[in-house]
């Protein structure tokens, strides 16, 4: 699609097609589990750790078949409800594309640990970068929490394989 179809609006978005799977990333994050058993922070920062490290392990999946163009187009749902998050927060224009920089970098660094210990399936590589990545309440046992969220995002990588790359884009697919 050319830039001028989009600016015109005359070309349909691509972006649609992969909004509900941006939809099912976010609602996957929100899973009370992660809140109550794994004792992730129930804060902005925390929602937002589990947001990308859900995201992560979709993008991997994508990035494994023939979706790779998708797997973008996630990427830039993330930055388009991120860019409308913190305007509700009240960032202002003049710091808008240095902030919306800096989330880009957090979410490619965290694809970067997150994909090596997903790919190998290596649970304390996963560990050591959930550990990392992960704002867990001050009450949590760190070691057993990050233990606890590797183990439901290996189950997630593991439910994402064995679906088609059509059951992924099924606005009702369960998964």
């Amino acid at each position: 699609m050319s830039f001028l179809s989009r600016l015109l609006g005359t070309a349909p978005d691509p972006r649609e097609a992969i909004r509900p799977l941006w939809h099912r990333v976010v609602e996957l994050a929100r899973e009370p589990s992660f809140y109550a058993d794994c004792m992730v922070a129930d804060s902005v920062g925390g929602r937002f750790d589990l947001i990308t490290a859900v995201l992560c392990t979709m993008m991997v999946r994508l990035e494994a078949s023939e979706m790779r163009a998708e797997s973008a187009l996630l990427a830039e749902l993330f930055v388009e409800d991120m860019d409308g998050q913190l305007r509700e927060f009240g960032v202002n224009d003049v710091v808008m594309g240095k902030r919306m920089g800096k989330l880009m970098s957090v979410l490619g660094g965290r694809l970067g640990a997150y994909r090596g210990a997903l790919v190998a399936k290596d649970r304390e590589r996963l560990i050591a970068a959930v550990t990392r990545n992960i704002t867990f309440s001050e009450s949590a046992d760190e070691t057993v929490s990050a233990a606890a969220v590797a183990d439901k995002l290996l189950a997630l990588n593991d439910r994402l394989a064995a679906r088609s790359d059509q059951e992924l884009l099924k606005p009702s697919g369960i998964w």
